[in-house]
Formats: C-alpha cells, sequence, structure tokens
C-alpha cells in the first residue's frame, strides 16, 4: 500500500487512465468535434477550408458557419489545423487512403489533447510546489487531473483543455521570467503561447487579458524607479506582442478568406438558424449578467462547476490567503470575475451535450493555488473547526475525483437529465454499458475491457485521500468529516435525480450508439 502512495507511481495510474478510455460514439456524430476533424480532412483531400467536399463525401455534420454556399466549422481554427497532419499520417498508412471515424478521433484525441495535459501536469505540480507543500502540489495535481474539467475535455477533441495548457503555459512562462528564471524574451514566448490559445478558442482573450493583468501588476511592482519600471513593462508588452503576432495574424487571415473579414468569425453566418440568437446583443452574445445562468453554471447538479468538482470552493477561503501574492492575487480574482461574468452573461442553454460548463475550463488550473493554500492553513490549525474543514476538504477532493471520472467515462450528457452521475453514468454502468478503453480493440470483450479504468480511478481516489490523511492531525473529527463530507456530496447529487421517464429516454439514447456493448467486437479501423 505504501508503494501505492508513491507519487511517482500515482502520476503512472493517471497517465494510465488518460491512455486507457476512450469515450466516443460514432452513432452520436458530436458535431463539435467532427466539424473541426471534417475541416482537417478538407486541408488534406481537398487543400481547402471549407468542408463542402468532405460532407458529400463523409456525411453532414454540426455546428458549421456558411457564406456564399461554401460550409466552414464556426469554432476558431487552431485544432483543425493541429489535426491536419495527423490525419495526413493516417492517410498515408490507410488502405486505400480511407480513415474511418474512430482512429481519427483517437490519434487527434490522444497528441492533440490527452498528451498535451499530461505534460501540463508535470509544470502544474511545480508552479504549485513553490507555494505548497510537495503532498499538497501531488495530491491537488491529481485531484486537478481526474476531478475536473480537465479530465472529460482531455477525452474530447474539444478546444477547452487544449486552450487551458496553452494558457496555463503561457502563464507560467510569464511567471518564471517575473521571477527571473527566465530571460527577458520570455515575454514572447507567453505571448505566442497566449495567441495561440486565441486561435484555439475565441473566450481565450478572457485568460489572456487576466495574464496581461498579472503581468503588468507584476512588472509595475518590482525594484528601481517608475521610469525605469515603466520600461520593462513596454518591453514586456512589445515582446507579448511580437509573440502573439504570428497566431493572432493567422487567425484574422483565416477570417479573411472564410468570412470576408479579418474581424468577423462564424458565428456571425451560423447555418442553423436557431443557434444565431444567442449570439446575438452585446459583444459576441455576451450580454448583462442572468442570475440563472449564473446559479446553474456553478450550482446545477446537472453540470455545475461547483457540483461536479466540489473541491474547488475552497479558493473562495483560499484567495484571502493569496493576498500576500500581490500580482497572484490579482490574477486570479479578475480571471474569476471574468469568467462568472461571461458564463452569467452568455446563453446558459448553449453548452449542449457536455460535461460541465466548457467554457469555464481554462479557468480551472488557476483555481488550484487558493485552494491549496486555503488547505495548507486549515491543516496548519490545531482548533477543532480547523480540523473539520480539513476533513472536509479531503472527503470533497476524493468525491470531486469520483464524480467527474465516473461522468468522463461517459463523457456526452444531454441537456434534458437531472444530473450527469447518478441519473445517466450510473445507470449506464449498471446496465452493463462499461466505458470504451483501448483494451476494446485489442480483443478484450466488453464488458470486461472498461474494468480496469474503475480500477485506476478508485487507486488514483484511495492514494490522494491517503496523502492528504498523512499531511494532517489524525484525529477522529478529522476522519468523519471527510466521510461525510464525501458521501453527503454524493447523495446530495443523487437526491437531486429524477430517475423520471427523460432521465430514462436519455439513458436509452446513449444505450443505442453506445460504442462497446457487451459481447459485441469493437474494431478500430471499422467504417
Amino acid at each position: 500500500m505504501n508503494r501505492l502512495f508513491e507519487p511517482r507511481v500515482v502520476y503512472g495510474l493517471v497517465a494510465a487512465l488518460y491512455l486507457l478510455v476512450f469515450p466516443w460514439h460514432p452513432g452520436l456524430r458530436s458535431p463539435n468535434e467532427l466539424c473541426r476533424l471534417w475541416q482537417s480532412r478538407a486541408l488534406v483531400e481537398d487543400h481547402s477550408l471549407s468542408i463542402n467536399a468532405v460532407m458529400q463525401r463523409d456525411g453532414p455534420v454540426g455546428d458549421l458557419s456558411v457564406k456564399d454556399g461554401l460550409y466552414y466549422p464556426s469554432k476558431a481554427p487552431l485544432m483543425s489545423f493541429l489535426a491536419a497532419p495527423i490525419y495526413w499520417v493516417l492517410r498515408a498508412a490507410a488502405p486505400g487512403g480511407q480513415v474511418p471515424q474512430i482512429p481519427q478521433v483517437f490519434f487527434s484525441r490522444l497528441l492533440l489533447t490527452i498528451l498535451p495535459t499530461l505534460v501540463m501536469l508535470f509544470f502544474l505540480r511545480r508552479f504549485l510546489a513553490a507555494y505548497l507543500s510537495p503532498t499538497l502540489a501531488d495530491a491537488l495535481t491529481v485531484t486537478y487531473a481526474l476531478g475536473s474539467l480537465a479530465f472529460s475535455y482531455s477525452e474530447a477533441f474539444f478546444s477547452h483543455q487544449a486552450t487551458a495548457v496553452l494558457m496555463f503555459f503561457s502563464f507560467y512562462w510569464a511567471w518564471r521570467t517575473l521571477r527571473a528564471e527566465r530571460p527577458t524574451w520570455g515575454w514572447a514566448v507567453a505571448g505566442a503561447l497566449a495567441g495561440a490559445a486565441v486561435m484555439a478558442e475565441y473566450t481565450a482573450a478572457l485568460t489572456v487579458l487576466c495574464v496581461a493583468v498579472y503581468a503588468a501588476v507584476g512588472v509595475s511592482s518590482g525594484e528601481g524607479a517608475w521610469p525605469v519600471r515603466a520600461r520593462r513593462l513596454g518591453l514586456a508588452a512589445a515582446l507579448v506582442l511580437l509573440g502573439a503576432s504570428p497566431f493572432l495574424g493567422g487567425l484574422m487571415a483565416y477570417h479573411q478568406a472564410c468570412f470576408g473579414a479579418p474581424l468577423t468569425s462564424g458565428y456571425k453566418y451560423l447555418a442553423d438558424a436557431g443557434y444565431q440568437p444567442w449570439h446575438l446583443g452585446g459583444f459576441l452574445g455576451i450580454r448583462y449578467p442572468d442570475p440563472r445562468a449564473f446559479a446553474l453554471s456553478f450550482f446545477s447538479p446537472l453540470r455545475g462547476l461547483f457540483m461536479l468538482s466540489p473541491f474547488l470552493l475552497l479558493a473562495m477561503p483560499g484567495l484571502k490567503a493569496l493576498r500576500e501574492h500581490r500580482a497572484l492575487f490579482w490574477f486570479t480574482a479578475v480571471l474569476l470575475l471574468a469568467n462568472a461574468y461571461f458564463t452569467s452573461s452568455f446563453t446558459y442553454d448553449s453548452w449542449g451535450w457536455t460535461t460541465g460548463p466548457r467554457h469555464l475550463t481554462p479557468l480551472v488550473p488557476f483555481l488550484l493555488l487558493p485552494v491549496g493554500l486555503a488547505l495548507q492553513r486549515l491543516r496548519a490549525a490545531t482548533e477543532l473547526d480547523a480540523q473539520v474543514g480539513y476533513g472536509v476538504a479531503v472527503g470533497l477532493c476524493a468525491a470531486s475525483m469520483l464524480t467527474m471520472g465516473l461522468i468522463t467515462f461517459v463523457n456526452y450528457v444531454p441537456d434534458s437529465l437531472s444530473t450527469s452521475l447518478f441519473g445517466l453514468a450510473v445507470p449506464l454502468f449498471k446496465g452493463g454499458l462499461l466505458p470504451p478503453t483501448v483494451l476494446d480493440f485489442v480483443g478484450v470483450p466488453s464488458p470486461a475491457a472498461g474494468v480496469p479504468a474503475f480500477v485506476l480511478l478508485a487507486a488514483c481516489v484511495v492514494a490522494v485521500s491517503g496523502w492528504l490523511w498523512r499531511e494532517s492531525p489524525k484525529t477522529r473529527a478529522l476522519a468523519v468529516a471527510a466521510v461525510l463530507a464525501g458521501l453527503g456530496h454524493l447523495a446530495l447529487l443523487a437526491g437531486a435525480t429524477r430517475g423520471d421517464a427523460v432521465d430514462q429516454a436519455a439513458v436509452g439514447h446513449l444505450t443505442s450508439v453506445w460504442l462497446a456493448r457487451p459481447g459485441a467486437p469493437v474494431t478500430f479501423w471499422q467504417q
């Protein structure tokens, strides 16, 4: 058991779980993913940005824009461009040059969403360890990997986790440069990563602005007279813009080629007229805040951020401790407010068939430090209420990993459900529909092929709980609080589950398209 608690072993388990599961069901024809992958095909096969010819060959998809009779993904284009070389290699290796959905989705996810997140974990842990104990840094890194939106959107070819990775690395380079651990040209690297993030997802501009606030506060708070600091700030800004310019220029060129103007995105020409009202009014559909959208984005039992990852609630008291680090405090506070405003001002009903409030994915890694500071303060205190608070935190970390881990095994959540865990995931698992995994592709029959995913998840939950327990004064009050908090959170989600005809219809629909059915072999290279 002690070997299971070794960090390198647990990180190996996390990587194994990321690489093992493959939540993909071709029958759903996931529009957010396929519209990008169809453009990758168009770039390789037709040397075109338009996907008209691909849709004629391989079938229609959703999430499109149309101008002058030509169809394009409505999304920012970076993910499509990056997936094109992957498709080119697959097509060169495929018999007759025919590449089915499954291998294209599998390798595009593996190389562009899964592996980048696993690399990011190493640097995320290094950042956290600069302010937290090694054990807390490890515990929060693993909890982030399996207990947050990071897991779900690493296992889907959306842009949200890729954007989170790019924005974290942009921040990380800025952080290292401010600490004089990187030369001044580090600002250009930070700018390039920020520009790439905007080219991957338009809403990354929110995080880019907040990184700019962080850099401005950090540089202006440095040593020297104000004229010297002003020159440093001007140089940093110029280098950031220099680094970002190739990506921003590329994005504007893409807009010009597809939509006729450098600042006009595909959202102006959505092919589905029903989606147009979501993007009208305000700035790109961002209007005045709506209390309903705010409440559901953070507290809905179906996809609220704090309901699926309750450990993130600790970021709120942790912000107080973060005030000791002025630039980090203002960066985190402004980032949290900006994302809260966005999710409250954009149409909540547009999230669509996803796990959690997907556009908040890039926010999550930046909440980990205040979460860790809150845990560190609770752990250091000797009062009974602090011990109980630390126990609650341990329970919430475990509950987050179980909740998000199990939901990610499904990863496609109909809007009509009452809850995504007990309303969808648990009924599917009880019905013998375990998550598709790479074991299905090598001949292991379902449901046996899905069992290792549950074992790996459970082992990581036990390991993180053990780390946090080992860090604390081991009292009965702490243990009781941890158990009650974890079970209480799960009971809250269970109590919010209706299990009515609507929930059953959603389960039935997923059942009808499930990739790995008991006793039915899954072929990796099937058309």
